[in-house]
């Protein structure tokens, strides 16, 4: 079982801008994708960007191109979203979550960003932005 601790969720005001971060402990894959998604009240989980670990390859929604960027820093095993020029529209509780891929989803990036191909997620930081 995947356990996660997120933090940096907060309120800003538009323009803003934070860095959220996510380690998760427990069985993981060498495989394994971590990703972040978000959800927004009365709205479907959608994913924001992706990250492979293994050589650092990264995977973007259109919510996270252009003003988001996602790392990872293996040393301290914690996958990081950093957001810029944040909007009233990027309220929501982000979630970070991994799955097990296979190398051609690795390659292809299919599926990365489906919420539905992940099993372990983490509780969720809210950010909120008013403008």
């Amino acid at each position: 079982q995947v356990q996660f601790v997120e933090s940096g969720g907060d309120s800003v005001q538009a323009g803003g801008s934070l860095r959220l971060s996510c380690t998760p402990s427990g069985s993981t894959s060498s495989t394994n994708v971590m990703a972040w998604f978000r959800q927004a009240p009365g709205k479907e989980r959608e994913g924001v960007a992706a990250i492979y670990p293994g050589d650092g390859k990264t995977y973007y929604g259109d919510s996270g191109q252009g003003r988001f960027t996602i790392s990872h820093d293996s040393a301290q095993n914690t996958m990081y979203l950093q957001m810029n020029n944040l909007k009233p529209e990027d309220t929501a509780m982000y979630y970070c979550a991994t799955r097990a891929a296979t190398l051609s989803a690795i390659w292809s990036g299919r599926g990365l960003l489906e919420p539905a191909q992940y099993k372990h997620w983490g509780q969720g930081t809210q950010v909120t932005v008013s403008s």
